[in-house]
C-alpha cells in the first residue's frame, strides 16, 4: 500500500505541475494520505521492534527510519517551495515509494 500509493502520489504530483489545469488541494490530499500510510506502517513496527521480542533486519530499520524523517523535513520545508508544491509533492513522493521497494528488498 505504501509503494503503490507514494507512487501513484508521486506521479499525480508531477502531472499536476506540468499541467495547470490539474492543480488544487487533491495533489496535497493524496500526497497526505500516501504519507500517513508510510507513518502508520512505520510507527507500529518501531514501536514493535523496540521490545527487542521482534528482531528486523538492520538496514530495514534504517529505511524506515529514512522515510519517517522525509515525511517530517518535507512537511517542514514546503513553504520554501510555494509555486512548485505539486513537483515537490511529486519528487517526495516517487522517492518515499523508492525508500519502500528498498525496505522490502532488505527483507528478503
Amino acid at each position: 500500500m505504501v509503494i503503490v500509493g507514494n507512487g501513484l502520489a508521486g506521479v499525480a504530483g508531477l502531472v499536476a505541475w506540468r499541467r495547470s489545469n490539474l492543480r488544487g488541494r487533491w495533489v496535497f490530499v493524496a500526497a497526505a494520505a500516501a504519507e500517513i500510510a508510510l507513518l502508520s506502517q512505520v510507527a507500529p513496527r518501531a514501536i514493535r521492534v523496540s521490545s527487542r521480542l521482534f528482531p528486523a533486519p538492520r538496514f530495514h530499520k534504517c529505511y524506515g527510519f529514512v522515510g519517517f524523517i522525509t515525511v517530517g523535513i518535507s512537511y517542514s520545508s514546503r513553504d520554501s517551495m510555494r509555486g512548485r508544491l505539486e513537483m515537490f509533492y511529486g519528487l517526495i513522493g516517487l522517492f518515499l515509494m523508492g525508500v519502500g521497494i528498498r525496505a522490502v528488498l532488505q527483507v528478503r
